[in-house]
């Protein structure tokens, strides 16, 4: 990215979070899976790429999960699962495909209460689409691998580039300040038990202490 400094984000910085964009998502093939898992986030490109790939035929059942969102609370007033089930539903998913999962606060939470509700629906499940917002792939993961460690886990999101989800969203410091955070929970929560430890590169964790120092510090714990 250049000429935004007008915005008060060098190019270093657009450089460091390149960095750990590309870092965050795993980078996995699309397979069939048994049902899809669209995470609650702030993105409602989550809903949309989680109906994608139920109209590509690649899950037969999909599981929308979460409740109010922290970060943008007016975009979704009655909670992610409900906003992403009717966003599915516009896009062409059946109702009957559909399993609501309004309670989720956090990703561990979004994976549990997930595994919960397919059971509970009689739903035998032994591979999941995690569908996340692109930043968000690599936590997914390694919160899934801890969470349902049976289950074989595909993580995907959005297909775009920085550039173009920094456009999606609008706000140019909240996405910055949401990979800083989402790196800073793939460092401490192994350690507290949320998720398995994943390696990340030295590059990668150079950038992220740049970009804390430079106050991009809104998303961490």
């Amino acid at each position: 990215m250049t000429n935004t400094s007008r915005l008060g984000i060098t190019d270093q910085q657009w450089a460091d979070t390149a960095l750990l964009w590309d870092y965050q998502q795993m980078g996995h093939n699309l397979r069939p899976c048994d049902v899809a898992i669209g995470l609650g986030s702030h993105d409602l490109g989550v809903a949309a790429e989680t109906a994608g790939l139920y109209l590509r035929g690649l899950v037969k059942r999909v599981v929308f999960t979460g409740g109010p969102n922290p970060s943008r609370p007016a975009a979704f007033p009655r909670g992610e699962a409900v906003h992403f089930a009717e966003h599915a539903v516009a896009l062409g998913v059946p109702e009957s495909a559909i399993l609501r999962e309004p309670n989720a606060r956090n990703t561990g939470q979004n994976i549990e209460f997930s595994r919960t509700a397919l059971a509970e629906a009689g739903v035998r499940v032994s591979s999941v689409l995690l569908v996340s917002m692109p930043y968000m792939e690599r936590r997914a993961y390694a919160t899934c691998r801890r969470v349902w460690p049976e289950v074989d886990a595909v993580c995907t999101s959005t297909p775009m580039d920085l550039h173009d989800y920094v456009k999606s969203i609008g706000d140019d410091r909240l996405v910055i300040d949401s990979l800083v955070g989402d790196l800073q929970r793939v460092v401490v929560y192994p350690k507290l038990g949320f998720a398995v430890a994943q390696a990340v590169p030295g590059s990668v964790l150079d950038a992220y202490r740049r970009l804390i120092d430079a106050g991009f510090t809104g998303r961490l714990l």
